[in-house]
């Protein structure tokens, strides 16, 4: 091993039952280097993860992990041998506890003791001291809940490096954060890089491997395919290194024409829950048979309030009307929703969409139960036909449907819950961020899917952070600002500065 290498992976292979997650994985990761890991849900980024963090602890794996020129054998206690070795992870997922102030998450389970009680003011001495170290803009006393994600994320990797980390692995670290949370973040790792922490960076948003990263491992299929300077690399290049072609074209081509008005709101006001702020004030859109009409706008812009009011599962509405095919609704629960024809694939697909200890077959059905359903019992014959015939259209990669859905990968879990959505035949399917967190393959999939639906007849709302995913799916972009529709542009008619403007308040409505 070189001398330059903190990290080297040496023939690593996983099985799970007859499946090999991982098959003779071999690289290396240079010290104090910003180290990419890429490829597309199911490649065995987590799964290699998970060995190095010691979830999967030694001799449940194949071949070697050295740390400093040392063979990593993490086995009782491996998650803390782990983190005593330098080993610390960010998952996607923030594991803080909302109602504690930052020093306390920080060193939660290894509070500062004096005289056997907890000593507050070292804790929060020690707490200020690693926040200012790695140039982390929080406060020790504040209360968890009371920051914005931007801010949580910083905390969690303060709470990773406080056991003086020298290896952080960051999974999705952006996937919930605005552009200027990223840019921050980014200057934490170049920071963190300066200060010769090496960090192995996991992100679907291929953008970012070219902002941050000074090298990448792609994995394809649990197999290592080449590591390279980023400097090497190419978009194009990364793509059909980890899709196993080329891919001319990030967007499907679809040539549809839509049809009539099928789905209208006309000044849609409405609070949230509590009824103590309100959230949409004065929405108005329509939606044509057979047409994807895109939602753009910031975080806090109301497009998720938006949306999931109109399924029945958020605000109370105070104004506006909203029809289907002329008939006027009065959305107040899921059920009456799916009843009038709507289906919602939600933003947080494991704690809205999914029953992760499921099967599939059970997550598939789970919103059908009455089409299978007679007197105290289900026909499990034509629940398992129609499940299959939606696992089979979609495409979802498992053993067999009674897999559990935890068992998946990312892009495996969001076809179940599409498939679970589309099993009930909607007139509209709104799909709130479909894509967050799936590779660029599992992408193209779920746009092709997007297409044929529309072209069926099959109204969509798409909601996306991504603009150049909104101009490459959408027939019509609706703008949002401040709970507030600005304006819907025909797709010809819109960009990505045209959007922002509006999306910020500097165009006029």
């Amino acid at each position: 091993m070189s001398d330059d290498n903190i990290l080297e992976f040496r023939n690593v292979t996983k099985r799970f039952g007859g499946i090999t997650a991982l098959d003779d994985v071999t690289f290396a990761v240079k010290r104090g280097e910003i180290h990419g890991l890429c490829g597309e849900n199911g490649a065995g980024k987590s799964t290699l993860m998970k060995i190095l963090s010691g979830v999967y602890p030694y001799g449940d794996y194949e071949g070697t992990v050295l740390l400093n020129g040392k063979e990593l054998k993490l086995t009782d206690r491996a998650i803390h041998q782990a983190r005593e070795e330098g080993i610390a992870i960010v998952y996607q997922e923030l594991t803080l506890v909302p109602h504690m102030t930052v020093g306390e998450n920080v060193f939660l389970g290894k509070e500062p003791t004096q005289a056997g009680s907890i000593s507050w003011n070292v804790l929060y001495a020690q707490t200020r001291d690693i926040l200012q170290r790695y140039q982390l803009d929080v406060s020790p006393q504040a209360t968890v809940r009371s920051l914005g994600v931007g801010k949580m994320q910083m905390v969690e990797i303060a709470k990773a490096l406080s056991e003086e980390a020298q290896v952080l692995i960051l999974d999705e670290p952006t996937s919930a954060l605005t552009e200027a949370e990223i840019t921050k973040l980014m200057e934490i790792l170049h920071n963190l890089r300066k200060l010769d922490v090496t960090c192995i960076y996991i992100t679907h948003k291929l953008e970012e491997f070219f902002r941050i990263t000074d090298s990448i491992t792609i994995l394809r299929d649990g197999k290592t395919v080449t590591t390279q300077p980023t400097a090497a690399l190419s978009r194009e290049k990364l793509v059909s290194y980890m899709v196993g072609r080329e891919m001319k074209e990030r967007f499907p081509q679809s040539q549809r024409t839509p049809g009539e008005v099928i789905f209208e709101v006309k000044d849609l006001k409405a609070t949230d829950p509590f009824g103590s702020r309100t959230v949409l004030d004065g929405v108005s859109f329509n939606v044509r048979r057979g047409e994807i009409l895109g939602i753009a706008g910031l975080m806090g812009s109301g497009r998720t309030e938006l949306v999931t009011t109109i399924f029945g599962e958020y605000g109370k509405i105070t104004g506006g009307t909203i029809t289907m095919e002329g008939r006027e609704l009065h959305p107040r629960s899921a059920r009456q929703a799916m009843h009038d024809g709507i289906s919602l694939v939600p933003e947080d697909r494991k704690g809205q969409g999914l029953v992760l200890m499921q099967s599939i077959l059970k997550n598939i059905s789970l919103a059908n139960l009455d089409k299978y359903s007679g007197f105290m019992s289900i026909d499990a014959d034509a629940e398992l036909e129609a499940a299959m015939k939606q696992g089979k259209s979609m495409s979802i990669k498992a053993p067999d449907l009674h897999a559990r859905v935890d068992s998946l990968s990312g892009g495996n879990q969001q076809k179940v819950v599409i498939a679970k959505w589309l099993l009930s035949t909607p007139k509209l399917l709104i799909m709130d961020d479909p894509t967050r967190g799936i590779d660029v393959g599992a992408k193209f999939e779920i746009y092709k899917l997007m297409n044929e639906l529309a072209a069926n007849g099959v109204a969509i709302i798409m909601i996306s952070s991504e603009l150049e995913e909104v101009l490459g799916v959408s027939d019509r972009v609706m703008v949002m600002h401040h709970g507030r529709s600005t304006r819907t542009l025909d797709i010809k008619d819109s960009s990505q500065e045209r959007i922002m403007q509006l999306a910020t308040g500097i165009a006029a409505e």
